[in-house]
């Protein structure tokens, strides 16, 4: 049976996983950047790529390891971050690489796109995954949270709670022009998901596919997407 976690983590997660299916159908070499315990990088094993993950913790390679093993598939494990990545995987050496969650929390977003390029293959794709600004600055209202709320409007790292850059659709455009990327896809992530109590999701028969062709649906949709706890865009 599915558990709880797994019902909203598949909310959380459909939006990102179609719209990368098609950019892996024609990839070897996948590189996971801050790919942790391999959420994404042991699915994405299981699809027959070559999946290495860069990561600066060793408990969370340690338990990659661990699901790889568990999984039957294998993925390499390496311990670092964007500052040594170059050292770590070598240029040109990815078909995709995925960022997801890691950009926020870099000191220079700009010199870190410029390395990931750097390991991309020409007509390589990143895969980015980043935290989006209007949602935090509801999220911080919502909470009663108004002066981080405020302050979250004008400075992408206010606002409380975690620590991190959050970016807007415009910024991120602008990050990627600016490193030699070209935008192909943006989709809003966990516009809904996020808000929809966790006992709808427990107790309402079907309540779980229902939210995640909802969020499928709307994820393209442009108005919608100030409304997203994270963008995701795919970029070559």
């Amino acid at each position: 049976m599915e558990r709880p976690s797994e019902r909203r983590s598949a909310a959380r997660t459909s939006v990102v996983w179609q719209a990368l299916r098609p950019v892996l159908d024609g990839a070897g070499d996948v590189l996971d950047i801050g790919g942790g315990t391999g959420g994404f990088a042991v699915r994405v094993a299981e699809l027959g790529h070559q999946v290495t993950v860069v990561d600066p913790s060793p408990d969370a390679l340690a338990a990659l390891a661990r699901r790889a093993r568990e999984s039957g598939v294998a993925v390499a494990g390496q311990q670092g971050d964007l500052s040594t990545l170059l050292d770590v995987s070598g240029a040109d050496s990815a078909d995709v690489v995925l960022c997801h969650g890691v950009l926020e929390v870099v000191d220079d977003p700009a010199a870190a796109l410029a390395t990931i390029r750097s390991v991309l293959r020409p007509g390589g794709t990143l895969s980015l995954l980043v935290a989006q600004r209007h949602a935090a600055v509801v999220a911080r209202a919502m909470a009663g949270h108004f002066a981080q709320a405020r302050a979250l409007l004008d400075d992408p790292a206010a606002g409380g709670g975690r620590p991190g850059h959050r970016f807007t659709d415009v910024e991120v455009a602008e990050l990627l022009a600016g490193a030699g990327f070209e935008v192909t896809t943006v989709h809003g992530v966990r516009i809904f998901a996020d808000l929809v109590p966790g006992s709808l999701l427990d107790l309402e028969p079907g309540a779980t596919a229902a939210l995640v062709e909802l969020e499928e649906a709307v994820s393209e949709r442009p108005e919608f997407r100030p409304l997203a706890a994270q963008l995701h865009v795919l970029a070559r």
